[in-house]
């Protein structure tokens, strides 16, 4: 699995097709294309039942719509310095990595994100314009290039998908990160509007987490 959406739409809005199909809260895979495009659920996103402890947040992730199959919760823990971290474990309840936000240095820059995954270097997401090595960054950084970047870096989730972590709710603003650790792109993620994995160590039950958690 290689690109994956959370949310609630089964059948995007088409030509043909006015209102978009919704099912369950879920971990997305796109199959298909124009009116047969599908967004098939590889996983159930809902409300915390055991085995996850009372310590887990809202939402667990499931591989059955009924929630009889755990695949992961996360638990959020106290850092310092405004920073989050959220801990990720499966259905043992053994830790199978973290999810940290990483509030900005300065008001001219958002928020950054890490993923820690045993056995691997550190995972840095980074906006995309500001990823890479010194020499893209300085390409990255003149003329229209720049403010292309700046003005990518935020922009409104589609219409017929809400970008929160339940039904309802006001929509999350879209930025692209890509996910680097050491010099391999191991992720390129649009908010929780399309995810793409490239390495294939990453476990994924880490990125689904931080679909969860939203880009916010």
């Amino acid at each position: 699995m290689r690109e994956f959406t959370i949310g609630t739409v089964e059948r995007p809005v088409t030509k043909k097709r006015a209102r978009p199909v919704r099912g369950p809260w879920a971990v997305r895979v796109p199959k298909g294309a124009g009116e047969s495009k599908v967004l098939a659920p590889c996983a159930y996103a809902a409300r915390v039942t055991p085995p996850a402890p009372s310590s887990a947040m809202e939402t667990c992730l499931y591989e059955d719509p009924e929630s009889n199959r755990m695949l992961c919760y996360l638990v959020a823990e106290e850092a310092e310095g405004g920073e989050r971290c959220h801990r990720v474990y499966d259905a043992a309840g053994e830790e199978i990595g973290a999810v940290r936000r990483i509030p900005p240095t300065s008001k001219l820059f958002k928020h950054t994100w890490r993923i820690e995954q045993p056995g691997h270097p550190e995972i840095v997401g980074r906006n995309e314009w500001a990823s890479g090595g010194v020499k893209q960054m300085a390409d990255r950084a003149t003329g229209k290039v720049l403010t292309e970047a700046l003005n990518s870096l935020s922009h409104i989730i589609p219409p017929g998908e809400s970008g929160t972590s339940g039904s309802g709710g006001s929509q999350r603003q879209s930025r692209k990160l890509e996910w680097w650790s050491g010099g391999e792109l191991v992720m390129v993620s649009h908010s929780i509007k399309m995810i793409k994995v490239q390495a294939d160590w990453l476990d994924r039950r880490l990125a689904f987490a931080f679909a969860v958690l939203g880009d916010s």
